[in-house]
């Protein structure tokens, strides 16, 4: 059995469900902009292409990929924005 225990605060919400790239991308973007840093964004997605998107984004802008998970055609991925 898998611990699925989060020890951290979801502060905010994205719901890209149905969306084809480049669309979850732009949404991501701005949700972001909007944080603050240390915040904690879940993202559910069902666009395939966002698997590459997502870790390659948070990479490239140094923010923390939580959790990635795939199940059931829907792919959650929890993401910290930097703090700098």
């Amino acid at each position: 059995m898998t611990d699925t225990t989060i020890d951290y605060e979801i502060t905010h919400k994205l719901d890209t469900t149905g969306l084809l790239c480049p669309e979850p991308m732009m949404l991501l973007h701005r949700k972001i902009r909007e944080m603050k840093g240390g915040n904690i964004v879940e993202v559910l997605a069902t666009d395939p292409s966002s698997e590459r998107d997502i870790p390659k984004f948070c990479t490239f802008l140094d923010h923390k990929l939580l959790k990635h998970e795939k199940g059931d055609g829907l792919i959650t991925y929890h993401i910290e924005k930097n703090t700098g």
